[in-house]
């Protein structure tokens, strides 16, 4: 189960989050980098993590990828999810978390952000809510408000979304509308 580690202070944390940002390697893939002998790269994405972000779209959240690297297959799979902005080849995280706040009209103070590792420091420390996933490195779990049980790539991003919506009082909406759209 998830830790939440400041309990008084996490309702009014959560209540104002309305975009959930995250890395991609090492949060929504378990970080390995893996090439073929063509030189094309492929990642394993969690189903479950897709999922639930299809929940926090459904919740009304923006989500928002920055990552540091460049991939088709990360293209392919944020335009499959529905991922509000992605961003890639960011230098610095911070930076690009402001810039797509800016492009939503919104606060970094209004984003819970998912990391994993030291590049993700500078954008947790601007996002209002800091989550680390089960692995995460010893400093971004320091920092973290919200520590993941389970780790990157293998539900982590679906556990922080429940996690969030239950605190919102949204996810039982969320999951019955998700739920009435399969119907359509």
């Amino acid at each position: 189960m998830a830790h939440w580690k400041k309990e008084v202070s996490t309702v009014s944390l959560v209540e104002s989050i309305k975009g959930l940002a995250m890395d991609v390697d090492g949060v929504l893939t378990e970080g390995s980098i893996i090439w073929d002998s063509e030189g094309r790269e492929s990642k394993i994405f969690n189903a479950q993590d897709g999922l639930g972000i299809s929940l926090a779209k459904t919740a009304g959240l923006f989500i928002i990828w920055i990552t540091g690297r460049n991939s088709i297959v990360v293209d392919k799979r944020a335009e499959e999810l529905g991922v509000d902005l992605l961003i890639q080849g960011a230098r610095g995280k911070a930076k690009a978390l402001r810039e797509a706040c800016y492009q939503l009209g919104i606060s970094p103070r209004e984003i819970a952000y998912i990391g994993d590792d030291l590049n993700d420091l500078p954008a947790l420390l601007l996002a209002g809510l800091k989550i680390a996933v089960g692995n995460a490195v010893e400093e971004i779990r320091d920092i973290a408000d919200l520590i993941l049980e389970k780790e990157g790539g293998r539900g982590a991003v679906r556990e922080a979304i429940e996690e969030i919506l239950k605190k919102q009082g949204k996810y039982e909406e969320a999951r019955k509308l998700f739920l009435q759209k399969l119907e359509e």
